[in-house]
C-alpha cells in the first residue's frame, strides 16, 4: 500500500513550524480520536496522524524524512517500523482537559504544598443582631500542628527521610501501553501520598500525622447588615495543610432567628399594626416598635385597611454602609366582635347618618404595596 506523505497526512506545508505541527496534529486527534470520533476508521486515521506527527514533531527525524521520505525513518522507532515512548500528557491536556489519559501532565501539576480544607461554621442570631452587627464567640474543632513532633510527625529526635520510591518528588511517572503506543503517566506518589518525605518512627502523640485534634475558642465580628445565609470567610482559619502549605478557610453561615413582630425584605423592615376604628376614620398618633425603640407615628384621619406608611431610616443598614433601609407598616382595622350597651348605641347612631350603599373596591391591597415598594 502506498504510504502518505506525512505533511499532506497533517495537512501542513514543508515549511511548518513546529508549532503549526502541533497545532495541525491537535485538531486532527481531537476530531479522529477513537474515544470521539464512532467511524469503523476512525482507529485507522488516528494512528497515521500519530505516525506523522511522531516524526515531524522531531528534528532529526524531519531532516531525515525531508532528505530520504519514509527510507529515512524506517526502523529509527518513528515511522510504521514501531512506535517509541513519548510524553503526549500536554497535547491530550489540551484535547481532552486532562494529562497522560487519567493523570495529571506535569506542566499542570501543582508541585506546591497541599493547601488545607475549608471548614463550615453555622451561627444563629437575633433579628436586631443582623440589624446592628453583633460580636460572637464560637468553639471550632480542627486539626492543629501536633505539640510534641511539630507537625512533622516524626518520633522527637529523629526527622523524615525523603521517599525513595519517588525521589522526593512526590509523584511518580507511569508507562502505559496504549493503541498510540507507550504512553507517560504521572501520578501521586503511592508510598509517601505525595508528600516527598516518608517518616520512619512516628510521634506517638500523633501517631505520624502531624497533627491533632483540638477545641479552641475564638471571637468573631458579625457586621451589621448580615441576612440570614450571609457567608462570612475568615481566611486562614480552616484545616492546617499536611505538608506545611496555606491553611484552609474559615466559612461562618449565619442564620437569622424569627421576630415576634418584624419582617425583613432586603433592607426594609416591614410591621403589621392594628389600630381601631376609631384611629383610622378620626386619626392618631400611635406607638409603634421600631429596632431603634418605640416611635411615634402619625394616623391620617380616613386611613384604611391594608395603607402602608414608610417610615425612612429605621431599616436594615447596607452591609459595609451606613445607610438604612425603611420600616414599613401595613395598617390593619379592627373591627370589636363586642359591643356594651353605650358603644353599641353610639354605632346605630353612627350608621343612621353613614351612607349604607355598598361598592366594589377599585384597588387591592397587593396593588397598592407593589405601588409602595416600586415608586
Amino acid at each position: 500500500m502506498t504510504e502518505r506523505d506525512y505533511y499532506e497526512v497533517l495537512g501542513i506545508s514543508r515549511s511548518a513550524s513546529a508549532g503549526d505541527v502541533k497545532s495541525a496534529f491537535r485538531n486532527l486527534a481531537r476530531k479522529y480520536h477513537p474515544d470521539v470520533n464512532g467511524a469503523s476508521d476512525a482507529e485507522d486515521k488516528f494512528k497515521e496522524i500519530n505516525e506523522a506527527y511522531r516524526v515531524l514533531s522531531d528534528v532529526d527525524k524531519r531532516a531525515a524524512y525531508d532528505r530520504f521520505g519514509h527510507a529515512g525513518v524506517k526502523g529509527a522507532n518513528g515511522g510504521s517500523g514501531g512506535y517509541q515512548s513519548v510524553d503526549f500528557s500536554d497535547i491530550f491536556g489540551d484535547i481532552f482537559g486532562f494529562g497522560g489519559f487519567g493523570g495529571q501532565s506535569s506542566r499542570g501539576r501543582s508541585r506546591g504544598p497541599q493547601r488545607g480544607s475549608d471548614l463550615q461554621y453555622r451561627v444563629s442570631i437575633a433579628f436586631e443582631e443582623a440589624v446592628f452587627g453583633v460580636e460572637k464567640e464560637i468553639s471550632i474543632t480542627r486539626d492543629e500542628p501536633c505539640p510534641t513532633c511539630h507537625g512533622s510527625g516524626a518520633k522527637p529526635g529523629t526527622s523524615p527521610k525523603m521517599c525513595k520510591h519517588c525521589g522526593g518528588r512526590g509523584e511518580v511517572r507511569q508507562t502505559r501501553q496504549t493503541l498510540l503506543g507507550a504512553m507517560v503517566q504521572v501520578v501521586t506518589c503511592p508510598v509517601c501520598k505525595g508528600k516527598g518525605k516518608v517518616v520512619e518512627s512516628p510521634c506517638p502523640t500523633c501517631n505520624g500525622n502531624g497533627q491533632v485534634r483540638k477545641t479552641r475558642r475564638k471571637n468573631i465580628s458579625i457586621p451589621a447588615g448580615v441576612d440570614d445565609g450571609t457567608r462570612i470567610r475568615l481566611s486562614g482559619e480552616g484545616q492546617p495543610s499536611p505538608n506545611n502549605g496555606p491553611s484552609g478557610d474559615l466559612y461562618i453561615i449565619i442564620k437569622v432567628l424569627p421576630h415576634k413582630y418584624f419582617r425583613r425584605r432586603d433592607q426594609d423592615i416591614f410591621l403589621d399594626l392594628n389600630i381601631n376604628i376609631a384611629q383610622a376614620t378620626l386619626g392618631a398618633e400611635v406607638k409603634v416598635p421600631t429596632v431603634d425603640g418605640e416611635s411615634m407615628l402619625k394616623i391620617s384621619p380616613g386611613t384604611q385597611p391594608g395603607k402602608i406608611i414608610r417610615m425612612r431610616g429605621k431599616g436594615v443598614p447596607h452591609l459595609r454602609s451606613s445607610v438604612r433601609g425603611d420600616q414599613l407598616v401595613v395598617i390593619n382595622i379592627t373591627i370589636p366582635k363586642r359591643l356594651d350597651a353605650e358603644e353599641r348605641d353610639l354605632f346605630e347612631k353612627l350608621a343612621e347618618k353613614m351612607d349604607s350603599e355598598v361598592l366594589p373596591q377599585e384597588r387591592g391591597f397587593f396593588d397598592r404595596l407593589k405601588s409602595v415598594l416600586v415608586g
